[in-house]
């Protein structure tokens, strides 16, 4: 019942697995308590018809008392029990099952972020861990105790009557077979709510990361509308969702409850027959809303049930995505980056095809080329962001696919196109590149990639808070900072990736002079359009089409009648010269 199946069915760790069984153990003790509660009861009514039948005497209060105090004690203690197996437990496995999760996206490689939308992961972490997290509590556990307790009970019943027995409990089956048949729609129903849920969400999303071009163009009317166009539809799946959940759901309560008339009907001839006396009947009739009320709360819930799955898988599509693993100890000869025979596709598209080259140590070494040639991929590739599909990449000849990812990271700093600032000061951010660097490192690093200007003007200089994503600043002053990270982590290898794009001439003469000064015995990638930009290399690879056209030293590229270096570098110097 519990095995690997259910384990992935529902998205439970081994842990999780355990707490379901002590919820079901547990529902299936205060079942049976509560069930002898009703033979208390019915104890006291047998004597009481003693009495008035019989002219028995009346029982003694205090023995019936003692055994009264007796079961509240024990249901207490039970019902005690359930609650920490269920409701406990679950919240630790909520808590264990969202760092899971964080730890899984740690190590997942960043092309899987580039194939899954943002929203849909938050939606993922949060809305299905929550909703799981209520399965787990007040489902899974009480209707499996249910089962359980039900089956212990049916049997004792058909031992003692069987055609009341029937009567009693034929509608449970057929109830629950009623529901298992709408599973299919219950499940269909809910993806199509999770869809429309998720467009919400990244209409939401897409309108307030791009408020400004959406006023600036004056779509806010047409932006509002398509927003308001998600909701409405978000709203009618879910109206069509739960109307047609709920319509099996009470039906099939409705057939369940038919088993307290046709237990009415079948002992009233047996008792008319001579079969039974009413006493029995009387105690069929105490047990059958004791069989009922445990599947009261499952059946409300069963449907809930059959969705989550739709959120158990997505949370196991997310722990079984392939991680980037590897050895523990990193320990290169030298920071030489050789690339061999390398292919690298996304999306089935082929990026890179067959591309070979070394960046070695103590050089600048330049990727240029067209848009979409795989400048960008190579350094990402570098640093082994993502992984390769053919070839090999080495750093001091020490293939990078056998390091753990985050060990291989602490020899990397890097300076992208799209700069990441925190909500924090800039300092904090800065510090980024090196947690426990002291203020005079920071401000150090700082001003070797140019930020003393633009800081000394700032309310409280290094400690002005810069808002989301360096709001407060411009692109020149965040691309700065991030610079200045990477200059404080002192790395033995730098990949800038246009780390002076948004920079003006004058900040930009500055900053390469400083990077020129501070890099010097490192493994340095740039990838750069801008050709004044990698004046200075030592070595450019030129790449075209995903291939390796030429590389070369930047004065023998120039020379090369033909090449694509030298044509870029003769459009780009007569394009400057029409320049505003």
């Amino acid at each position: 019942m519990f095995g690997k199946d259910f384990q992935h069915k529902y998205a439970l760790s081994e842990q999780g697995v355990k707490n379901v069984k002590q919820g079901t153990l547990w529902t299936v003790i205060v079942n049976l308590v509560v069930m002898g509660g009703m033979g208390i009861l019915f104890l006291m009514m047998s004597r009481y018809m003693d009495t008035l039948t019989a002219g028995a005497e009346l029982p003694r209060a205090l023995p019936i008392l003692l055994l009264v105090l007796a079961f509240v004690v024990l249901s207490f203690l039970t019902h005690l029990q359930q609650y920490k197996a269920t409701y406990g437990l679950v919240y630790g496995e909520v808590k264990n099952v969202r760092i899971s999760l964080a730890e899984r996206l740690r190590k997942l490689p960043l092309g899987y972020f580039g194939k899954r939308d943002l929203a849909d992961l938050t939606e993922t972490i949060m809305g299905d861990v929550n909703r799981l997290e209520h399965v787990w509590s007040h489902c899974l556990g009480y209707l499996y105790g249910s089962y359980v307790s039900t089956a212990i009970i049916a049997v004792m019943l058909f031992a003692y009557n069987w055609k009341l027995a029937l009567a009693c409990l034929w509608g449970v089956p057929v109830a629950f077979a009623l529901l298992f048949g709408s599973r299919k729609l219950a499940k269909r129903n809910s993806e199509i709510t999770k869809a429309a849920g998720i467009q919400v969400s990244d209409g939401i999303q897409e309108t307030l990361e791009n408020i400004r071009e959406v006023r600036a163009t004056n779509q806010e009317d047409r932006f509002l509308k398509e927003l308001g166009d998600k909701i409405d539809h978000h709203e009618a799946t879910m109206i069509r969702g739960e109307l047609s959940t709920g319509i099996f759901v009470n039906a099939a309560s409705v057939i369940m409850r038919l088993g307290v008339a046709t237990t009415i009907l079948t002992g009233t001839t047996m008792i008319l027959s001579g079969q039974i006396d009413f006493m029995t009947l009387f105690m069929f009739l105490l047990v059958i809303t004791r069989v009922y009320a445990p599947f009261d709360q499952a059946l409300a819930l069963i449907a809930e049930m059959f969705v989550s799955q739709v959120s158990a898988n997505r949370l196991m599509e997310i722990q079984d995505a392939k991680t980037a693993e590897g050895a523990e100890h990193f320990a290169p000869h030298g920071h030489d980056i050789v690339f061999n025979n390398v292919g690298f596709a996304y999306d089935d598209k082929q990026v890179l095809d067959g591309v070979s080259f070394t960046a070695k140590e103590g050089e600048v070494t330049a990727l240029v080329g067209p848009s979409g040639s795989g400048k960008s991929t190579c350094a990402r590739l570098a640093a082994r962001l993502w992984d390769i599909d053919q070839g090999s990449i080495e750093v001091g000849g020490v293939d990078i696919a056998t390091i753990d990812p985050e060990v291989l990271l602490t020899d990397y700093a890097m300076v992208f196109q799209d700069v990441v600032l925190f909500d924090d000061t800039v300092m904090e951010n800065i510090r980024l590149g090196r947690h426990g660097a002291t203020d005079e490192e920071v401000i150090r690093a700082a001003r070797a990639a140019n930020c003393e200007e633009f800081v000394s003007k700032l309310p409280r200089g290094y400690d002005t808070p810069i808002g989301e994503n360096g709001a407060k600043l411009s692109g020149g002053e965040r691309q700065r900072i991030s610079i200045a990270r990477a200059l404080l982590k002192n790395a033995p290898i730098v990949l800038l990736d246009e780390a002076t794009a948004s920079l003006d001439v004058e900040n930009e003469t500055k900053v390469q002079g400083a990077l020129s000064r501070l890099l010097q015995g490192k493994t340095v990638l740039v990838i750069a359009h801008r050709m004044r930009t990698v004046e200075a290399a030592d070595h450019i690879v030129v790449l075209a089409e995903g291939k390796v056209a030429e590389e070369g030293r930047p004065e023998e590229l120039l020379r090369k009648d033909g090449g694509i270096f030298r044509h870029m570098t003769e459009l780009q110097t007569a394009s400057a010269g029409w320049s505003i």
